[in-house]
């Protein structure tokens, strides 16, 4: 499975310029816990939950004084679209991160992969782990994984 088939395609990205307060919102309303700094075709960084607090709210700043640009994370890894899930997932665990930005080859933002979505889809596509942990469960595995 490629990382094209588990993406997702609808990206929203954050201003270097908006507050770490605006970031947090926007995290909060989206429920994720990362955002991309810049635009499709200017990925400055990544802005994550963890950024805000050790960055922001550990330091004692005041969230609405502090830009996103002073607190995200660059330089940034990225992966392709036709990259393996096992080769996203060995620069993931490599570089301990949760999620990647996924660009094409001109260095275009076109989609997003995390570890809950591969984790997902591996769970989802196993049959022996759908019925090992149906048998923790004492639940029946899913017709999908028989």
């Amino acid at each position: 499975m490629r990382v094209a088939d588990l993406m997702t395609r609808e990206v929203e990205f954050i201003s270097p310029d908006a507050t770490a307060a605006e970031a947090a919102e926007m995290m909060g309303e989206l429920d994720v816990g990362a955002l991309p700094v810049g635009g499709p075709q200017d990925l400055r960084g990544i802005v994550t939950d963890r950024d805000l607090l050790y960055r922001v709210v550990a330091r004692g700043r005041d969230a609405s004084q502090v830009r996103v640009a002073e607190v995200l994370t660059a330089p940034v890894i990225t992966c392709r679209g036709e990259d393996s899930l096992t080769a996203a997932l060995d620069l993931m665990t490599a570089n301990h991160l949760r999620r990647l930005p996924v660009v094409d080859a001109t260095g275009r933002v076109e989609g997003w992969i995390t570890l809950a979505d591969m984790a997902r889809a591996m769970l989802l596509g196993s049959a022996p782990l759908q019925a090992a942990l149906a048998g923790l469960t004492g639940e029946s595995a899913s017709p999908a994984a028989q």
